[in-house]
């Protein structure tokens, strides 16, 4: 059996920013709220933690300070994908030496590459490291995704072992499930946590983790304990403030909210730029209806 690198509610971190740097701080801030909140794996420089704003020596600092700081309590992810397979290769490497217990790459975005291509780049990331990779399909970013033929090819590599289902099509990630059983599955999508674990996945990546970190958790921790109604019923009931969770492009609603709670997110990174102010007041609206607290 390949490594599986977590079960339950991985989340995919912001990077809390002051002005021009990392506030690592914060971060450490978040970090703790999310691991005394159940949480199961922290995933750091992701989509929602900014990372492609980052140059890649901070992008290595962030990474670098969260092992150190979790320090073996619960895995940590860290996201070191790229369209230039040198540059992800790099990253990826340095990444293992800085002590990430697993990487999440992304898809080639922009240039994107054919199937065959995807198969070289992952096979050259697979191979210049040892770490457990959890592949990362997400095409309404990338303009891509793999076919179920490319993942068989890739599911052969020992240390490819994962798949974070980004697409929103339930049809497709049944098929990986059914004809790809050696990939685990992770859920990309708040939405499709519980349809997800029903097709045998083993969690989600989530943003919802980041301001519902213990909701994430016992969402994903009622359905593997056999009591999939508590867990449907939580997918069901936050299903509003998930949706208001992407109202805008990811992260800028996630920093937005988190900010309303009294933690200091801080700024985003242009062209990500602050919500209008309509949008404020309805994922305020959601959040005080799903319970959360807001300063």
């Amino acid at each position: 059996m390949k490594t599986l690198p977590f079960t339950g509610s991985g989340v995919a971190i912001i990077t809390p920013f002051d002005g021009q740097k990392t506030n690592y701080d914060e971060l450490g801030r978040l970090i703790e709220f999310n691991i005394d909140n159940g949480t199961d794996a922290v995933i750091i420089c992701g989509t929602t933690g900014e990372a492609s704003t980052m140059p890649d020596e901070e992008h290595l600092a962030a990474i670098e300070y969260t092992v150190k700081k979790v320090n073996g309590r619960i895995p940590v992810i860290a996201g070191t994908g790229s369209n230039d397979t040198r540059h992800a290769i790099e990253l990826t490497k340095r990444a293992e030496e800085l002590g990430a217990d697993a990487i999440l790459s992304v898809t080639p975005y922009y240039n994107k590459t054919s199937q065959h291509g995807l198969v070289a780049h992952f096979t050259a990331i697979a191979n210049a490291v040892k770490i457990p990779i959890i592949l990362y399909n997400v095409p309404s970013r990338t303009g891509m995704s793999f076919n179920i033929d490319t993942l068989k090819e890739l599911a052969k590599a020992e240390n490819i072992v994962a798949v974070k289902e980004a697409s929103g099509n339930i049809s497709y990630m049944a098929k990986v499930a059914a004809e790809v059983p050696e990939l685990y599955i992770y859920s990309g999508n708040d939405d499709m946590i519980v349809p997800t674990l029903s097709l045998g996945g083993k969690g989600v990546i989530s943003v919802l983790a980041n301001v519902m970190p213990k909701e994430t958790h016992e969402m994903c921790e009622s359905f593997f304990n056999g009591d999939v109604e508590k867990a449907r019923d939580m997918q069901l009931k936050l299903l509003t403030l998930i949706n208001d969770l992407f109202i805008e492009v990811n992260p800028v609603p996630v920093k937005t909210a988190l900010n309303m709670m009294g933690f200091n997110a801080g700024n985003l990174r242009m062209p990500l730029v602050e919500m209008t102010e309509e949008h404020k007041a309805k994922l305020a609206k959601s959040m005080a209806e799903a319970g959360i607290k807001l300063a």
